[in-house]
Formats: structure tokens, sequence, C-alpha cells
């Protein structure tokens, strides 16, 4: 029996020498996230981070993981590789803040067919730029190398993040009561979800990346829809931290009506009115050139609200001014109601695009 084999790992299409390569080009970018606990050194075994040296008392430990959904197609197609690691981030450390928690590391896992440094290495500048954002330490993950599993270029991730709070601080609170308000945080875009809708509408069209983008004739098309998933834990903190917040809710999958319904009590629903919705030119586009129906449209897309924070209605100045002063855009979005037996959580009055705002 013969064979073209050499015999090595790298004949059977694993690279050990480019993993190890990769690891040695990020590790500056991982340091870069050093904070308070946390050193942000790669190459052990373990990340290690210490809650004492980041000011905890009596802390909970609050984890949350997620991906990109193929929202990675686009960055695939296009070869633009340097947002996909800020949503991938986003979509855990806005998890995690709902929760009341701080943030505090975060762990990536990077899977392709056939390891490509420039890629991975694109990704991770923006894992670590997200992880900036978010104040968490990029302490460590994993590079898999599976030949067979994916096509050559494709590539997966997930990310894994872990904040903290101290004990009788975290939320949702067991005080949220009709006649408290809902307040939105405007969202960047798609943020993560909902592409392989997108991706539908553009192959229906005849579009291609390149092309300029309908809703933002300045930008092409890819570039445009990869915008990334904006991070809302400093500004949630601040509004944490007034004591006034008693729950947040981070919308994606499922919109409005599949996330704000998860932080209230059953016998409570949120009334959103949709004039308030900062209803953005993508959203825009993607109802009337795919024909989608707004029930489709708030129960798929973010539609313009990314975050939402529920507190009492004398407290929701206070709320709002601490995340504007944080940098986000906020606003009276709804508020809380009696629900009646059978009726959904959510209800929605107004409509979506109206520019009553």
């Amino acid at each position: 029996m013969t064979t073209d084999s050499d015999g090595s790992y790298k004949s059977a299409g694993v690279d050990i020498d480019a993993g190890e390569a990769l690891v040695e080009r990020i590790k500056p970018l991982a340091k870069a996230t050093a904070r308070a606990g946390a050193g942000a050194a790669l190459g052990g075994f373990g990340g290690l981070f210490d809650l004492k040296a980041a000011g905890f008392t009596d802390p909970v430990l609050v984890a949350g993981n997620d991906g990109v959904g193929t929202k990675l197609k686009i960055a695939i197609e296009t070869g633009i590789h340097d947002t996909v690691g800020i949503d991938l981030v986003a979509m855990c450390v806005n998890d995690v803040i709902v929760q009341g928690a701080e943030p505090l590391f975060f762990l990536d896992y990077f899977a392709s067919g056939r390891l490509n440094i420039d890629t991975a290495t694109a990704v991770v500048a923006g894992i670590a730029e997200g992880c900036k954002r978010a104040g968490a330490a990029l302490i460590g993950g994993e590079t898999a190398e599976m030949p067979g599993m994916y096509a050559d270029g494709d590539y997966d991730l997930a990310g894994f993040a872990v904040g903290a709070a101290e004990r009788g601080t975290l939320l949702p609170r067991n005080d949220v009561a009709a006649g408290d308000v809902v307040i939105g945080l405007a969202s960047s875009g798609v943020h993560s979800n909902g592409f392989s809708l997108v991706r539908k509408i553009i192959r229906d069209h005849g579009l291609s990346f390149a092309d300029a983008a309908p809703f933002d004739p300045a930008r092409p098309l890819g570039r445009a829809l990869l915008d990334p998933t904006r991070i809302y834990v400093k500004p949630a903190l601040a509004a944490h931290r007034t004591g006034r917040v008693k729950a947040f809710a981070h919308i994606t999958g499922g919109g409005l009506p599949g996330n704000v319904n998860r932080v209230l009590p059953p016998a409570l629903a949120a009334r959103i009115d949709l004039n308030a919705v900062p209803y953005l030119p993508v959203f825009r586009w993607l109802s009337a050139a795919g024909g989608v129906a707004q029930s489709e449209m708030l129960r798929t897309f973010n539609c313009g609200v990314g975050f939402v924070a529920v507190a009492a209605r004398a407290d929701a100045g206070a709320v709002i001014d601490a995340c504007t002063a944080a940098g986000e855009t906020a606003f009276l979005l709804g508020e809380i109601e009696a629900r009646s037996e059978g009726a959904p959580q959510v209800l929605f009055s107004g409509a979506l695009g109206s520019d009553a705002r």
C-alpha cells in the first residue's frame, strides 16, 4: 500500500506552527484588555481572574455565551473580518449586564477548516476591541483547525463572558409594578440577529455586497450591514449604579416581544409605543424590499431598540440621564400595566416608522 502523505499532522490539514504563530500575534491584543483582576496574558491552560482584586466583597458570578449567527457569512464573503469580533463580545456581555452583573472576562472559540492567520488576527482584534468597550479582559480562548468540517475560507465563532454582581444587586428586581416605565436605548443597526432573512432579501433583489447600500448609498452594502452590535455595558452599569433600575432586557432574536417579556412577572405586561422607536433606514428598507410585515419585523429584528430598562416613573429621568452621560441615546418607550388574562406580555400601540419622535 502506498500513500502520498508524509505522515505529519500538517499533511492531514492541521498546521500546528500556524496556530502557534497566531497565539504570538494576538498576545498584544489580549494584553491591551487587561483590567483589575486579570493581566490578560495568553498561553496558559486556563485563564485566571481575581475577584478580590477587582473590588468584589460577596460576589455572585453570572455567565453567558453566544455566537454571531449568519452575519459571519457576510464577513466571509466580503473579506471584512474586523467587526464580527465586536459582535461576538456584545452578544455575550449585553446578556450578562442584563442580570446587573459587570462583565469581567471573556474567552473566545474560533474554528476553521484551514487557519488563515491574517483572518484570525483580524477577528481577534475585533474581539479585543469589544472587550475594551465592555471593560472585560480577554483571558483566553481556543483556535480549532478542523479540515473537513468547514469549507475553505469559512470559520465559526463562539464567545463566553463571565461577570459578577454583589449579592443582593442582581436584576430583575421583584418590585416591577404597573405604572413603571420602559426606557429604550437605540441600536446601531441590525446587530447580530435576523441575518438569514437579510441575506434572503439581498439574494431576492439580485444585490451584491459590493453594491451601494440602498439605505446608506455612501457605503457598500456589505460594510453597512457589518456595523457591529452596540455594547451597552457602560451605560447600563451607570444606570444600575443609580439604584433605580428594576430590570434590563437585551433585544436580540425574538425582538421586543420575545425579550422584554423575559424580565416581567406573569401578571404584568409592557405596552410599547412604536411611535417612539427610532426606526432606522436599514429596517425601513428591509421591510419594504422584503415585504416584511410589522409583526414579523418586530419579532425578527431590534427595529432600532437594542436594550431596554424598566424603572419607576419618578426615576425615569435619572436613568435616562445616566445612560446619556455614558454616551447612549435613551428615551421613554412604554409603560408597565396589569396583564389581562390570556393577553401577550408585550403589547404595541402606534406604528413603526411613524416619525412621531
